[in-house]
């Protein structure tokens, strides 16, 4: 059994920052790549940013120059720093990981269940 349990969401006013931790725990084998997803009301849950195992990293939209992201390969770890934060920030965030666990010899994805980030004033 695979888990990823997200971390530090929450409210923050705009131009804030607010750092995002998803910790992998359970028959973790080896991870590919983690990432960072985002869904507003309304809208698609879309690619916020993703790192390799190599740390090779990728961003997506208004997340570029803003939000940093990192990882603790020995902890199973995704961070994600979030600079400069806006209304339009606002979303659930899931974690992502394309892993494998002990055993199998197949990647597949798993999610966290979310945290919620508002910013607002």
């Amino acid at each position: 059994q695979v888990q990823l349990v997200e971390s530090g969401g929450g409210l923050v006013q705009p131009g804030g920052s607010l750092r995002l931790s998803c910790a992998g725990s359970g028959s973790i084998f080896s991870i590919n790549y983690m990432g960072w997803y985002r869904q507003a009301p309304g809208k698609e849950r879309e690619l916020v940013a993703h790192i390799t195992s190599g740390g090779s990293t990728e961003y997506t939209g208004s997340a570029k120059g803003r939000f940093t992201i990192s990882r603790d390969n020995a902890k199973d770890t995704v961070y994600l720093q979030m600079n400069s934060l806006k209304p339009e920030d606002t979303a659930v965030y899931y974690c992502n990981a394309r892993l494998r666990t002990s055993g199998s010899s197949w990647y597949k994805d798993y999610w966290g269940q979310g945290t919620q980030v508002t910013v607002s004033s």
